[in-house]
């Protein structure tokens, strides 16, 4: 009989969380798990889900005026705030009760509020102690605006899914993710939208080509890039406008301040400090490749170690996790070739190397490359185009990267992931048919090599 009150006490229940819990439940391993905000955590609630459904909701006025070219008339067009995000804050509710209801069906027990850790053992959550043998911290992380004159006027993300009033004007500022894809979504919805980096480009560490070619299709819908630029201050005016000052000493005026400029683990006031656990510079906890920490009967996974912010990595974490503490431990996770798609607006899927790092890696390098516009936008004035990448490992033609932009790219690289996965060759893309007509079967029609690089 254990001497404790769990085998497995897990804080917060995010997706690495719930997964992580329910998994070990299912083994038989008695779980416990505190989340003092919402079941779901990040992803669920002020995350991938929400936002996604914004995007959405943001894509439809553009629908509704290319439908005219194939003769549906609209006569006006109207959009309500309230209805969307309210009818996005009900799906998120019917998602907290099905994660609700799923822990409970593992027989896992939810514990509603903030949980300390005490010592190695033992967590406390509103002046209850509890014990258990291994604790799992995976809390996630949180977004943060930096501190300058006025920033108290800025919001982030998770304040913008519950806006009162849909603003004018909008100022989005980050170069990451989050960003790109609330610039798409304001401006979408029909704010004029100006997006704020302090770099010379967004999206850092995607293919430079990628980068350039996303940040024209943007500009053509309409938002406002401001690269190598940065706030100095903010002051709300009487009116309720925001005087927002530039660090070259530019002024101008908007409705919305929103910051995506990073998130930072959440590990404060979480009494870490009890135990020998390590923090990196940013907050993260440091962890090994089992994800135990230096103190041996706590672990960690998720945002809050601070490798890859994706969900599906945490859910793979903790599949992983719960195999080496309860299973035969053969279970891995690898961080190489993960697919991805940014949804921006256009969208943005990627898998494998980008070109910059395939020219690094590799002794000869051939490009192959397709830009085009959609079938569907052939019958206006609409300039968006899509572009579509293969970088190829020219001495063994094994396919090393793919890259792409424009409609439905998340969807289209998630199979080609799969294939890169596999090690699939240039010849393999070939010698497949294509769906026609279709935007994907340009992917196994690109015959000639557009660029060899070679060191």
């Amino acid at each position: 009989m254990s001497t404790y009150d769990y085998d497995l006490f897990v804080i917060g229940a995010g997706s690495g969380g719930v997964r992580a819990s329910r998994m070990a439940a299912a083994k038989g391993i008695k779980v416990a798990v505190a989340e003092d905000m919402f079941m779901g955590g990040t992803c669920v609630n002020v995350g991938c889900v929400p936002k996604k459904l914004f995007v959405y909701g943001s894509h439809i006025g553009e629908d509704i005026e290319v439908g005219e070219t194939f003769g549906w008339n609209v006569e006006k067009q109207t959009f309500d705030w309230p209805t969307l995000r309210d009818n996005k804050t009900r799906e998120i509710e019917r998602l907290n009760g099905i994660y609700d209801s799923m822990l409970a069906k593992a027989g896992v027990e939810v514990i509603n509020g903030r949980a300390t850790v005490v010592d190695p053992h033992t967590v406390e959550v509103d002046g209850k102690q509890f014990s258990a043998e291994k604790i799992l911290v995976a809390v996630g992380g949180w977004p943060f605006v930096p501190e300058f004159p006025g920033s108290e006027h800025a919001i982030t993300s998770n304040e913008a899914f519950y806006l009162e009033e849909f603003p004018k004007r909008v100022i989005v500022v980050g170069g990451g993710y989050i960003a790109v894809e609330f610039a798409g979504i304001f401006n979408g919805l029909g704010a004029q939208t100006e997006l704020v980096y302090r770099g010379p480009l967004f999206l850092r560490g995607f293919d430079q080509e990628v980068r350039e070619f996303l940040a024209e299709q943007v500009a053509v819908k309409g938002i406002n890039l401001r690269f190598d630029s940065d706030i100095a201050e903010i002051k709300k005016q009487d009116n309720g406008e925001l005087l927002v000052t530039f660090k070259d000493g530019t002024t101008t005026t908007t409705d919305l301040v929103m910051y995506a400029t990073g998130r930072k683990p959440k590990t404060q006031n979480l009494g870490l400090e009890n135990t020998q656990v390590q923090l990196a510079k940013n907050g993260a906890i440091v962890v090994n490749d089992d994800f135990q920490t230096h103190e041996p009967s706590i672990y960690a996974l998720g945002d809050v170690i601070d490798r890859v912010a994706l969900t599906p990595i945490a859910l793979g974490e903790a599949m992983v996790l719960v195999d080496i503490l309860y299973g035969d431990g053969k279970r891995q996770i690898s961080y190489d070739d993960i697919p991805t798609a940014v949804f921006s607006q256009p969208n943005v899927g990627t898998v494998g190397l980008t070109q910059e790092q395939a020219v690094e890696k590799y002794n000869e390098v051939h490009v192959y490359r397709s830009s085009f516009k959609p079938m569907k936008l052939t019958l206006g004035e609409t300039q968006e185009r899509i572009l579509m990448k293969l970088l190829v490992d020219g001495e063994t033609d094994k396919v090393i990267g793919a890259h792409m932009v424009g409609p439905e790219a998340g969807e289209m690289v998630q199979l080609i992931g799969v294939a890169i996965k596999a090690g699939v060759t240039k010849a393999h893309f070939d010698s497949t048919i294509g769906v026609h007509p279709t935007a994907a079967e340009e992917w196994v029609t690109m015959r000639d090599v557009s660029e060899v690089i070679k060191k």
